[in-house]
């Protein structure tokens, strides 16, 4: 009843957007719980009310090609979201363990592209889960109340019919992709409007210089002409950004938000530059002051643009922390290998030989699960970039091996290349997280900011002192 009524109010709301905008939050409020998503549902209400920017991309989105956008929201918002988040907190209690929002897997490891600092570009083109490894990892995660599926890789299109079979065998899980954009033909976007659960976020970095630098000469305009392709067909689609020394000053920068708007993007998903991998190029590491610059970039850009952006690093606060580790999304690689991160290659569990239940409660995940959040200052989440100490003390422990499908590189190896960028944020992040001045600092007193529900079960459990029901109460 409740997945009727819920599906009853996308369609009120796609015939008429702007004119049933203003009563969609009184409809919906009496449909969900009180404990769910609250902050974002009075941040909906309040674009709604005041006609922002976040009201603008709402319309942008309900004025997509009229084929999908109906289906799409359905999946996305109703199965993915608001029918899957209170299974997954049974879940999350009833094994006491994480369990993730979304599961990254790469179909393949193969890649027409050899980017700079990508590790998948050295894997080379011999490891795939099969249609039937990624069938049962989402049949699995279904079990456990997980309705969303991003893949990585390689390049995952290198899969497009394996990958559009998955989306048209579970119409009730929304399927991403992070792409280099460089196969998505006009085909491809008549297989998308035909499944109707599934969003590319294709990677674009900066300007065409930068982008070519570290990409290959050609893929800027290759970008360009995929997202044209896109936006012709009403096609939903956003951006993703690795962050880097080299084009930190293009891709935080206002010319570039709106050169993505223009093209028809609905998000951009910014990723910092990790290390990763033997030969890792540690230049590529933006500096203190670009990271800070981009932190105070990307929220001026939230009040304006009509653009969702998210910065995976310094979002931290907003989420709680650290969301690897299965606590908001787990990975698997084309070898099935289950990390807690897509940049953390250690794991102890293969899902060939284990299920996906068993892998969260293999001791790596359980380490995450007992030491989320790494650090109380949440702009500093990680337990690789900003705590190597914890990545170090958790593969030791649990006796994780590397996962790393091209040459193995031990956690104390990893580490080493992140330390002195973690000592030197350590300072800045602290300034920022003590700001009195700062919008955010009065939540940044509120030890629950970004926590669910489990997660305060959890540390009353564990005992994690500041942040219990009991001592919060």
């Amino acid at each position: 009843m409740k997945r009727l009524a819920l599906n009853k109010l996308v369609d009120y709301i796609v015939k008429d957007p702007e004119g049933h905008v203003d009563t969609i939050m009184d409809m919906l409020e009496p449909l969900l719980p009180e404990s769910l998503f609250p902050e974002q549902r009075a941040a909906f209400r309040t674009a709604f009310e005041q006609k922002n920017n976040w009201y603008e991309l709402a319309m942008k989105t309900l004025h997509l090609n009229e084929e999908i956008v109906p289906a799409l929201l359905k999946t996305l918002l109703v199965e993915a979201n608001f029918l899957a988040w209170p299974k997954q907190e049974k879940a999350r209690r009833e094994y006491e363990c994480n369990i993730p929002w979304a599961i990254l897997l790469d179909p393949t490891s193969a890649c027409n592209l050899h980017c700079t600092g990508c590790w998948a570009a050295d894997y080379g083109h011999k490891l795939n889960l099969s249609f039937d490894d990624i069938d049962s990892i989402i049949r699995q995660g279904k079990e456990l109340g997980v309705h969303i599926y991003i893949y990585t890789g390689g390049e995952p299109l290198v899969r497009k019919k394996d990958v559009i079979r998955l989306c048209e065998k579970h119409p009730d899980c929304a399927f991403l992709c992070f792409t280099n954009a460089t196969l998505i033909d006009e085909e491809f976007c008549q297989d998308m409007i035909r499944v109707k659960n599934f969003v590319p976020a294709i990677s674009a970095e900066g300007t065409r210089e930068t982008t070519d630098a570290r990409r290959g000469e050609g893929t800027y305009d290759r970008i360009e002409a995929a997202m044209a392709l896109l936006k012709k067909h009403g096609l939903p689609f956003g951006i993703s950004a690795c962050y880097t020394s080299q084009n930190a000053e293009a891709v935080a920068s206002e010319e570039y938000f709106d050169r993505l708007i223009e093209a028809g993007a609905l998000f951009c998903w910014i990723f910092t530059f990790m290390p990763v991998g033997a030969d890792a190029p540690v230049e590529l590491m933006p500096s203190v002051e670009q990271r800070e610059h981009l932190y105070r970039f990307v929220r001026a850009m939230r009040s304006k643009k009509p653009l969702f952006t998210l910065d995976f690093q310094n979002d931290g606060e907003f989420v709680g922390g650290c969301i690897a580790g299965g606590r908001r999304y787990l990975h698997i690689n084309a070898a099935g290998d289950v990390e807690p991160c897509v940049f953390i290659h250690y794991s102890n569990a293969n899902i060939h030989d284990v299920s996906l239940l068993e892998a969260l409660r293999s001791p790596l995940f359980k380490a995450y699960y007992e030491g989320q959040p790494f650090n109380d200052n949440l702009l500093r989440p990680c337990p690789m970039l900003e705590n190597p100490d914890c990545l170090e003390s958790m593969v030791a422990r649990t006796h994780a091996r590397s996962t790393d499908l091209q040459c193995a590189e031990s956690a104390e190896e990893l580490c080493a290349k992140c330390r002195p960028f973690a000592e030197a944020w350590a300072d800045a992040a602290d300034r920022i997280w003590n700001d009195e001045a700062d919008p955010q600092h009065a939540k940044r007193q509120t030890p629950t900011q970004g926590m669910s529900e489990s997660d305060l079960e959890r540390f009353e459990r564990i005992g994690r002192a500041g942040r219990t029901k009991a001592e919060l109460a």
